[in-house]
C-alpha cells in the first residue's frame, strides 16, 4: 500500500488562505449585514460579527481604517462594508477585514429597543421621582435568573461572603428565548405575593442583544416598575444597557456587583460596630469624669461651705436695696409734685377767660391801627385828588378859551384844524366860552 503523504493544520490553513487570496472576486467585496457583538480594543482596532437572517461572518477594522469613519459602530446598527476576505492562521476561520464602512439603516432589535426606550421614558417609567430607595439592612433577598447560569453563582457567593446572615429566595426564570420575557414577568409577580421580600435582583450573565432581548421587553419593563419591592437589575456586563437597567430602582455593572449593592459587608458592619462601641465607651467616660469634676467644684464652692455667710450678704442687699427704694419714692413724690405745678401754671395761661381778655386787647390795637391807617389813607388821597383836579383845570380847553380862543366844527362835529378841510359856503359851528356861533364860510385864506 502506498504510503500517504499528510498535511498539517498549519500547512492546510496556509493553502485555504492562498486560495481565499488568489481569488480576485474576494479581494474587493460589497457586503451588507447587521453589526452583533461590537467590540473596541484600546489600540483602535475594531471586532464585530456581521450577520443577516441566515448567516454570520467575523469582521475586522483595523485602527488606519477606523479613524476615516464619520459614525461610531455599534450592536444592531445595519452597515454596508467594503472589504477583502482572507483566512485567520491561528483560528482558522475565515474573516472579512473591513476597509471602508457606511451605515445601511439601523438593525430591527436596536431599533425596537430605541423606539421602547423613548416612549416608556416619555411615560416617567425612569424618572428619579419614581426610584425606591434600596434598604441598608435587607434580612431577605429575592433572586430573579436562571437557576443553572454562572449568575446566581456569583449572586449567591458574594451575598454570603459578605452578609451571610440575610436570607435568599431565588425565582427561577427563563432569560434568554422566546418565552423569556413571559418567564420574568411571572417570577416578578410570585416575589412580590411573598411579603417578607425586601429587595429584588433581576438579572443574567452577559451576551449579544439577541440573547439579553428578554430584559428590553415592554411587559418586563412595566413589572419592574409596578414592581412594591425594590429592584435592583443586573443585566450583562458593564458596557450592557438594556430597558430593565432604566426602569429599576438601581442598575448594578454586573451579577457580581449587584450582590454587592444589595448587602453591605458584614466585616464593616462590624468594623463600624466596634468603632462606635469604642466611642460610646469613651464618651460615657468622659461624661462621667466631667460630672464627677461638676460635684467637687459645688462641693468645694462658696456657697455650700459658708451658707450663713451667704444668708447675711442677702440680708446687706435686702437693706440697701430698701433704701434705694424709699429715696426713689421720694424723689418720685417730689418731681411728680413740680410738675403738678408746672401744669397748674400752664392751665391758668391758657385759661378761657384769660384767652379772651387777651383777644380782646389785640382786637383793639388793632382796631385803634387800623382806624389811624384809614385816616392817613384818605387825607393821602385828597390830597392827591386836589393835585390832579388842578393839573386838569390847568389843560382844560375851557381856559384857553377864556382868554379868546374857540374851538371850529364841521356839521358832522369834526374839530377844524386846517383850511383844506372847509370849503366856501360850508356850515361850521364855532364854539367859545359862553355858547356856539353857527356861521356860514364866505371866503377863506391860506397863510403863505
Amino acid at each position: 500500500m502506498q504510503e500517504q503523504k499528510y498535511l498539517t493544520v498549519h500547512a492546510l490553513t496556509k493553502y485555504i488562505k492562498r486560495k481565499f487570496e488568489a481569488d480576485p472576486h474576494l479581494q474587493n467585496v460589497f457586503v451588507k449585514g447587521e453589526i452583533s457583538n461590537f467590540k473596541q480594543h484600546s489600540s483602535g482596532h475594531m471586532y464585530f460579527t456581521l450577520k443577516d437572517e441566515k448567516a454570520r461572518i467575523l469582521a475586522v477594522m483595523f485602527s488606519s481604517q477606523s479613524q476615516t469613519l464619520k459614525f461610531m459602530p455599534e450592536n444592531g446598527l445595519k452597515v454596508i462594508l467594503r472589504g477583502e476576505i482572507t483566512v485567520y492562521d491561528p483560528s482558522g476561520q475565515y474573516q472579512i477585514y473591513v476597509k471602508e464602512m457606511r451605515p445601511d439603516g439601523i438593525g430591527d432589535l436596536y431599533l425596537a429597543y430605541e423606539q421602547l426606550k423613548k416612549r416608556l421614558e416619555q411615560e416617567g417609567l425612569f424618572a428619579k421621582a419614581m426610584k425606591k430607595m434600596i434598604p441598608p439592612f435587607p434580612k431577605t433577598i429575592g433572586v430573579i435568573t436562571s437557576p443553572t447560569g454562572a449568575a446566581i453563582r456569583d449572586i449567591i457567593t458574594t451575598i454570603k461572603r459578605r452578609y451571610p446572615i440575610v436570607k435568599i429566595l431565588i425565582f427561577p426564570a427563563l432569560v434568554q428565548g422566546e418565552n423569556a420575557g413571559a418567564s420574568i414577568v411571572n417570577a416578578i409577580g410570585k416575589a412580590n405575593t411573598t411579603k417578607e421580600i425586601d429587595v429584588l435582583i433581576v438579572g443574567r450573565g452577559g451576551g449579544s442583544i439577541e440573547e439579553l432581548w428578554a430584559f428590553n421587553e415592554e411587559q418586563v419593563a412595566r413589572a419592574i416598575f409596578l414592581s412594591e419591592i425594590p429592584v435592583i437589575s443586573a443585566v450583562g456586563h458593564e458596557t450592557d444597557f438594556t430597558i430593565a437597567d432604566f426602569v429599576a430602582d438601581l442598575r448594578a455593572p454586573t451579577p457580581t456587583g449587584a450582590a454587592e449593592l444589595a448587602v453591605p459587608h458584614i466585616d464593616e458592619l462590624m468594623e463600624r460596630v466596634l468603632q462606635r462601641q469604642t466611642r460610646l465607651l469613651q464618651a460615657m467616660k468622659e461624661k462621667l469624669r466631667f460630672s464627677k469634676e461638676q460635684v467637687n467644684r459645688l462641693t468645694r464652692s462658696y456657697a455650700f461651705r459658708y451658707p450663713e455667710r451667704l444668708y447675711e450678704q442677702k440680708l446687706e442687699q435686702v437693706d440697701k436695696l430698701d433704701d434705694r427704694l424709699f429715696k426713689g419714692v421720694a424723689r418720685l413724690t417730689s418731681n411728680k409734685g413740680m410738675e403738678h405745678e408746672n401744669l397748674l401754671k400752664r392751665l391758668e395761661r391758657n385759661h378761657p377767660r384769660q384767652l379772651l381778655k387777651n383777644s380782646e386787647e389785640v382786637f383793639n390795637r388793632t382796631n385803634k391801627a387800623m382806624n389811624r391807617a384809614i385816616l392817613q389813607i384818605l387825607r393821602k388821597k385828597q390830597a392827591e385828588y386836589r393835585h390832579v383836579n388842578s393839573t386838569l383845570d390847568a389843560l382844560s380847553p375851557l381856559k384857553i378859551m377864556d382868554r379868546g380862543y374857540s374851538l371850529v366844527y364841521l356839521n358832522d362835529e369834526k374839530l377844524v384844524k386846517s383850511t383844506k378841510q372847509v370849503n366856501v359856503n360850508d356850515s361850521v359851528q364855532i364854539t367859545l366860552t359862553d355858547g356856539t356861533l353857527i356861521c356860514k364860510v364866505e371866503d377863506k385864506k391860506e397863510r403863505i
